[in-house]
């Protein structure tokens, strides 16, 4: 079971059964995914087939955890938008699509369920997909204290636009979900094998400004497994 706070609510999600999705190449802007797929070329990953790609992972690989355990010494996160559907209602999380880059160049989807999903405890009630936008929200992860990427959201997909696509290709019925949806490009272009990765996003919603929008973060660190 995974349990998700709302804050401000007193409310909690527990999540039991549910699907847990990896959408990738998700960038609105076709320029954007040729520059991802160019990012991922320089370390051998082919090009997809198609754009959007969703892959399945385990449910169990979903963790709010702060220390994961890895089997390669070349594996890196981002951060990303997490999407969840709980008894109907929808709610965006932060997370780390966690990868192992060794294996990407051989099986992208082998590669994302080969590393746990680490993400934030807390999640905001996203209401009305089609009123929501992605522009409203600023991103930001550092690996190793350093900078390693910033932007908005603002470049990705909307979540009306993504998650329906993916309950339509996976056949998924009215049941609880947890979608990864994205991220935006690296400041460097070139990946990190980091230890310590921090991530933030900032909502600014009608009505709040500067320090008072609300904020997700999550921070972890990885450790080789023995």
């Amino acid at each position: 079971m995974l349990t998700l706070h709302v804050p401000g609510t007193g409310h909690d999600l527990q999540l039991d059964a549910f699907d847990a999705v990896v959408a990738g190449y998700t960038a609105r802007d076709q320029a954007a995914v040729d520059h991802h797929i160019q990012e991922l070329a320089r370390i051998g990953v082919p090009p997809p087939p198609r754009t959007p790609m969703f892959y399945r992972i385990a449910a169990e690989s979903v963790t709010t955890a702060q220390s994961v355990e890895v089997s390669s010494d070349r594996t890196s996160g981002e951060v990303e938008p997490v999407y969840i559907r709980h008894q109907g209602r929808y709610y965006l999380g932060l997370g780390s699509d966690h990868t192992d880059r060794q294996l990407e160049t051989e099986d992208i989807g082998r590669s994302k369920r080969a590393c746990p999903k680490p993400m934030g405890l807390h999640v905001l009630p996203l209401g009305d997909l089609e009123s929501f936008t992605l522009a409203a929200v600023a991103a930001q992860c550092h690996a190793d204290g350093e900078l390693y990427q910033v932007g908005s959201f603002e470049s990705l997909r909307e979540p009306r636009e993504i998650l329906p696509l993916m309950e339509h290709e996976l056949e998924l019925d009215g049941g609880d979900y947890i979608c990864f949806g994205g991220t935006i490009p690296l400041r460097a272009g070139t990946f990190r094998y980091a230890t310590e990765w921090e991530l933030t996003c900032r909502i600014q919603t009608p009505g709040s400004a500067g320090d008072d929008a609300p904020e997700l973060t999550h921070r972890y660190t990885i450790t080789k497994e023995k």
